[in-house]
């Protein structure tokens, strides 16, 4: 016999299995979101938690922000409207609602791309639905926009803008800017968690945005290009919200911009969030 010693090596085994079919990272992304829809206390609470760190140790708190907005408002007013030749008792209540809508969009916007990215912690240590982060960044920026309604409500107040019949059609119209929100928050951050690079592109197309939105100035100051603003979705979405609560009805080309990018940008939403919802964790 030989003493060489003989080395038995362990057998190993290899599982080939393939990926999950399309049918069942459809499943799972619809599984996902109900059961985040099912943690709405959760989420909600989350939201709440998130504005009483932002402003802890403040003596107002959020009221802060709503005292910010009503002093940019009331010192934008006055010299805007000189600049283009408007009555205050008009431009306040347009300037009032456009700034604390657009603030929304902007702040929901900002925070949707380091949704994920921020909640690192919570989403590697604790098994929740991906969905409920994107419901607590829209949460949140509901709550911060309910503080800068009383801005809107002093304005409307002093300037005699009564409510009539035409608010109604802003019922709809707020619908859908919570379907809008949810969406781009989670296309959005789905992308801001893969490609670094995407969240200060996205901030220079803000800035860019606010300029060519007609945040500031009144649509119908662009007489001859005035139809040129519904290609613009940011405009579009101001709109059909914004017209109503001032007494107007937005036109049939303003609701159909709006649906058409509506409906585009939750298309690539359900696409992308199908496909990506597994990876999110390993992104950031």
């Amino acid at each position: 016999m030989s003493d060489t010693p003989h080395i038995f090596a362990p057998s190993a085994s290899f599982d080939i299995a393939a990926g999950p079919s399309r049918r069942d990272m459809a499943r799972a992304a619809r599984e996902d979101l109900l059961l985040g829809l099912s943690m709405w206390r959760l989420c909600w609470s989350l939201a709440l938690l998130d504005i009483k760190l932002r402003y802890r140790g403040s003596v107002i708190g959020p009221f802060w922000l709503t005292l910010s907005t009503g002093v940019m408002i009331g010192s934008m007013g006055f010299l805007y409207a000189a600049l283009f030749h408007m009555e205050l008792h008009k431009y306040f209540p347009f300037l009032a609602l456009s700034i604390v809508l657009w603030n929304f969009i902007a702040a929901l916007v900002a925070e949707a791309c380091q949704c994920y990215i921020l909640a690192e912690g919570l989403i590697r240590s604790v098994r929740m639905p991906i969905t409920l982060y994107a419901g607590r960044v829209v949460l949140r920026n509901l709550l911060v926009l309910a503080h800068n309604v009383v801005v809107i409500v002093v304005v409307d107040a002093v300037t005699l803008n009564t409510p009539t019949l035409t608010w109604l059609l802003a019922i709809p119209a707020i619908m859908l800017w919570l379907l809008l929100s949810f969406a781009v928050v989670l296309l959005l951050g789905a992308l801001c968690a893969r490609f670094r690079d995407i969240p200060p592109i996205v901030g220079s197309v803000m800035q860019m945005a606010f300029f060519v939105s007609g945040v500031i100035w009144h649509p119908s100051q662009l007489v001859k290009y005035e139809y040129l603003l519904v290609l613009n979705p940011f405009y579009s979405m101001l709109e059909i919200l914004r017209a109503p609560l001032l007494g107007e009805v937005p036109t049939l080309a303003v609701y159909a911009s709006a649906l058409g990018y509506a409906v585009l940008t939750v298309s690539l939403t359900t696409l992308l969030f199908v496909r990506v919802r597994g990876r999110i964790a390993f992104w950031v």
